[in-house]
C-alpha cells in the first residue's frame, strides 16, 4: 500500500463544521418532537385545570345572594324573626323583592326573576320553592326553613310548585345533555379539519349545520324517546342542542382559522374549563362564585342550559337572551372565519397549492 493511501482523509464543506446549538435547535424545531414536547405541558396543565375549575366550581356550592318574592311585606315581628334566621342559617342574604298579591310573586317565579315565594299564613309562614329553576337552591331553602322553623317556633309550609320530571329528580338531565352537545360540537368541527381538510369555507359550514341537527336530534331521541328521563318539547330542545352543536363547532372553526393547530386549546378553555362549570346546570348561579354565576349566561354552555330549562319547565315564559348568546357567538365565528378563511388550513385550492409545492 502506497503512502498516499494511508493519508487521512480531510473533511470538506458542510460535514467539516460542527453542529452547533443553534443547528440543534433548528432540527428540533422542525421534527415532530417540539409539538410533542409542548403537548406534553398542554395536557398536563389542561388536567389540573380541569380539575381545579368544575372543583371550584361545584364541590362546595355556597350561596351568595338568593332573590326570592315577598307577598305583602312579611312585616310582623315574628315574620322578621323568621327572615333573619333564615339569612343566618342559610349563611347568605335574602334579596327580597315585594309583591303585592301572590299572583304576582307566582309570576315572578315563573319567569325566573326569583327562586322563591314567602309569605304570611295561618299564623305561620309559607315558602313556595321551585326545583326546576335549580334544585340545589330548593332543596336548601327548604332545609333551612324547617330548621328554623323548629328552632324559631314558626310554623313553615313548604311547596314545590315547579317539581322536577320524575325521571330526573336531581336536574341533572338537561346540564348532561347541553355538555354532550357542547362537547360533541367542537370535537365534530375537529374531526372535520382532520378528516375532511378539502372542504371548501361554504362546504365546511355546511357539513357542520348538518352534524348538529343529526347529533342535536340524536341527543334529544335517546334521552326522550330511548330511556324517558325527561319529557322534552321535542322540536324545541332538538333546535337549541343542534344551535349549541353548531355554535360550539364554529367557535373551534373560528379559532382553527387564527390559531391553527393549536386552536383546542382556547375552546377547550372557554367551553370546557369555564363555560360548564358556569353554566347553573349542574349547581344554579346563586350558589356558583359571584364571578362564574355571571359569566356562565354570557357563553354558549350557559345559554344552552338555560334555554332548555325554560323550554321544558316555563313553556309558558321563554326569553329571548339565551338564543341571543348563541346567535352571537355562532355570528361572530361565522364571520371572523369568513373574513380570514384564506388563513384556514382547510379547502380545496389550499391542499392543491400543499401538493403542487410537495411535487
Amino acid at each position: 500500500m502506497s503512502a498516499p493511501d494511508l493519508e487521512p482523509v480531510t473533511p470538506h464543506g458542510e460535514h467539516a463544521r460542527p453542529r452547533t446549538r443553534g443547528d440543534s435547535w433548528a432540527t428540533f424545531k422542525e421534527s415532530p418532537y417540539l409539538p410533542a414536547v409542548v403537548l406534553l405541558f398542554i395536557i398536563a396543565a389542561a388536567a389540573g385545570l380541569f380539575a381545579g375549575s368544575y372543583t371550584y366550581a361545584m364541590a362546595n356550592p355556597t350561596p351568595r345572594n338568593i332573590p326570592a318574592a315577598a307577598v305583602g311585606g312579611l312585616d310582623s315581628v315574628r315574620d322578621k324573626a323568621f327572615l333573619a334566621r333564615l339569612e343566618v342559617a342559610l349563611d347568605t342574604s335574602l334579596v327580597l323583592r315585594e309583591y303585592a298579591t301572590e299572583a304576582e310573586a307566582r309570576t315572578a317565579l315563573e319567569e325566573q326573576k326569583v327562586f322563591a315565594v314567602l309569605r304570611s299564613a295561618n299564623g305561620g309562614v309559607a315558602l313556595d320553592v321551585a326545583s326546576a329553576s335549580g334544585a340545589s337552591v330548593a332543596q336548601l331553602l327548604a332545609e333551612s326553613a324547617l330548621k328554623v322553623a323548629e328552632a324559631t317556633h314558626v310554623p313553615v309550609k313548604v311547596t314545590d310548585v315547579k317539581p322536577l320530571q320524575r325521571g330526573d329528580p336531581r336536574g341533572l338531565a338537561l346540564f348532561y345533555i347541553s355538555l354532550a352537545a357542547v362537547v360533541i360540537g367542537f370535537v365534530g368541527a375537529i374531526q372535520l379539519s382532520v378528516h375532511a381538510k378539502g372542504l371548501d369555507p361554504l362546504e365546511r359550514i355546511g357539513f357542520t349545520v348538518a352534524y348538529a341537527l343529526l347529533g342535536g336530534f340524536a341527543i334529544a331521541a335517546v334521552v326522550d324517546w330511548l330511556l324517558g328521563s325527561v319529557d322534552l318539547p321535542f322540536v324545541q330542545s332538538w333546535m337549541i342542542l343542534a344551535f349549541t352543536m353548531f355554535t360550539t363547532g364554529m367557535v373551534f372553526t373560528m379559532f382553527n382559522t387564527l390559531m391553527g393547530r393549536w386552536a383546542m386549546i382556547p375552546t377547550w378553555g372557554l367551553m370546557v374549563l369555564l363555560g360548564n362549570p358556569s353554566s347553573g346546570g349542574a349547581v344554579s348561579w346563586p350558589l356558583l362564585p359571584s364571578v362564574l354565576g355571571f359569566i356562565g349566561r354570557w357563553l354558549p354552555p350557559g345559554a344552552s342550559v338555560n334555554a332548555q330549562h325554560a323550554a321544558v319547565y316555563y313553556q309558558g315564559h321563554q326569553r329571548i337572551f339565551p338564543y341571543l348568546v348563541l346567535a352571537g357567538w355562532s355570528l361572530v365565528s361565522c364571520t371572523v372565519f369568513w373574513l380570514w378563511r384564506h388563513r384556514h388550513p382547510g379547502g380545496r385550492d389550499r391542499m392543491a397549492q400543499h401538493a403542487a409545492t410537495a411535487s
